[in-house]
């Protein structure tokens, strides 16, 4: 692998860590909270085509230069309204949707990077297909600017750890969308470890993901 690559791809593996990546198999380290939500009111169905998963990684210094960021889409997904409030929901990523978004004039460099990103190197996307996450209980925000807090199950390559995001919450005839609030993801909690030479750069722990949801009403 040449070093233009290296300085491409590597940042960029930062982002995976949002892409929440659960597969087919059996959690292989579970330390999930217990579901409170119910599946009783309303059932709606995300919109794939309108929902996703937004990610940006970075090197040890956030410039410009030393980030990357990107996509990925929803296999499936549904939401609960009771009331008209959010009872529950959950979320599966499709991994192989994994797209990055700034080097779309690079033909050749973001083919490889999106590669390398779903290689047994980083998120073996053939083993863990698809990703997850589960909301276990939801709560009104009475302060800032995201009207409700999410607590759920975060299930990345076999590993589920509880995760909680400030989120704007929105039920409107017939639809319902869900905005997280953009947070910081901590990569090597969900297994995905890999660094890059010192030389090229150190790269962060953490990864921002922010999760868009729209779901329609089920007829």
């Amino acid at each position: 692998m040449n070093k233009m690559f290296l300085k491409a791809v590597y940042p960029v593996l930062v982002l995976g860590t949002l892409v929440v990546s659960c597969g087919k198999d059996k959690p292989l380290v579970s330390d999930n909270t217990e579901v409170t939500t119910t599946k009783d009111g309303n059932a709606f169905v995300v919109d794939t085509l309108n929902s996703r998963i937004e990610w940006k990684g970075y090197k040890v210094f956030k410039t410009d230069n030393s980030s990357h960021f990107g996509t990925i889409k929803f296999e499936s997904g549904d939401v609960t309204i009771k009331d008209g409030k959010l009872e529950s929901g959950k979320f599966v990523a499709d991994m192989n949707s994994l797209e990055n978004v700034d080097l779309k004039d690079d033909a050749e460099q973001k083919a490889k990077l999106e590669g390398h990103l779903k290689s047994g190197d980083f998120f073996e996307v053939e083993k863990f297909p698809t990703a997850s996450y589960e909301i276990t209980k939801v709560s009104p925000n009475e302060a800032g600017d995201y009207n409700t807090i999410l607590d759920g199950n975060l299930t990345i390559k076999g590993i589920t750890k509880p995760m909680q995001f400030n989120a704007n919450v929105s039920v409107k005839e017939g639809e319902v969308s869900i905005a997280t609030e953009p947070k910081d993801i901590n990569r090597e909690e969900f297994g995905v470890k890999f660094q890059m030479p010192v030389a090229n750069g150190v790269i962060k722990d953490e990864v921002n993901i922010q999760i868009l949801i729209k779901a329609l009403e089920k007829k």
